[in-house]
């Protein structure tokens, strides 16, 4: 693509998330360096790179939850929609109903499986409280986007805890829903999972896609490869490389990513 035609391209293409010359520390120890990327909206991309190359930080950096740590400090620029996510007069309740957050051990409340659905709706609902009818109908589109319904319509008043993991962690992704987020971080969501689990949520992850941007961490090669349509590589604090997944691990343009994905380190 010449150069023209690349500019008018990247007019027309609407990023959900965006970094400019992104630092992150703990404490000295400098974990991401000059992070910049474009991860266009609606799509699956995935992050890899070895252990300890960058890849959580930046994922928990999106949403703000690396905030809970008092020993971080940020430099640069991200942007959820074209909104600075660390800007001086942006509520914090409002960049995490924006962006939801799906981590490596399924963490469902100890409650109901409703309870747990409706949840985050009651969180953000600002006093306004829905009929029974409404809740039921958030409840209902919620676990019938995560392949769920008819696994548990029945029992929706069960204790969420007593549900299989992979039924968990589906659980845990329908408790973002009713909030309507744009932006989905999954964090190695089927580290705990079995091959069949495993399977099922990609199968989900795969369905949202289109309806979400979804950012997702994973070690597994293949399961970037199954389960994204972009690919960025870290290593060591920075990004080598972002480009289609299929490129990615067909023609990388780059010796380091190669090496990593023919597993030569990492």
């Amino acid at each position: 693509m010449n150069s023209t035609r690349q500019a008018a391209y990247d007019k027309h293409v609407r990023y959900a998330i965006q970094t400019e010359k992104l630092n992150l520390w703990y404490g000295t120890f400098q974990a991401l360096f000059d992070v910049d990327l474009n991860i266009r909206n609606g799509l699956i991309t995935s992050l890899i790179g070895p252990s300890g190359c960058g890849k959580s930080t930046l994922l928990r950096s999106v949403n703000r939850i690396i905030e809970r740590l008092g020993y971080v400090r940020i430099e640069g620029t991200i942007r959820v929609h074209d909104h600075d996510v660390y800007g001086p007069a942006v509520e914090l309740v409002q960049v995490r109903k924006q962006v939801g957050m799906v981590f490596q051990r399924p963490n469902p409340l100890p409650v109901s499986i409703r309870d747990n659905v409706l949840f985050g709706y009651r969180l953000h609902a600002q006093g306004r409280r829905a009929s029974r009818a409404e809740q039921d109908e958030i409840v209902e589109d919620a676990l019938r986007q995560v392949l769920l319904w008819d696994e548990v319509k029945d029992r929706l008043h069960g204790k969420a805890t007593d549900l299989s993991l992979e039924a968990q962690q589906k659980l845990c992704i329908a408790r973002l829903l009713p909030v309507k987020p744009g932006v989905l971080l999954m964090d190695e969501p089927c580290s705990a999972l079995d091959p069949k689990g495993t399977e099922a949520v990609e199968e989900l992850i795969w369905d949202l896609r289109g309806k979400y941007t979804i950012l997702i961490v994973t070690h597994n090669m293949a399961q970037a490869r199954r389960a994204s349509e972009e690919c960025i590589f870290m290593l060591m604090g920075k990004v080598v490389e972002h480009t289609t997944t299929e490129t990615m691990f067909v023609t990388p343009r780059h010796r380091e990513t190669a090496d990593y994905i023919e597993g030569r380190y990492g």
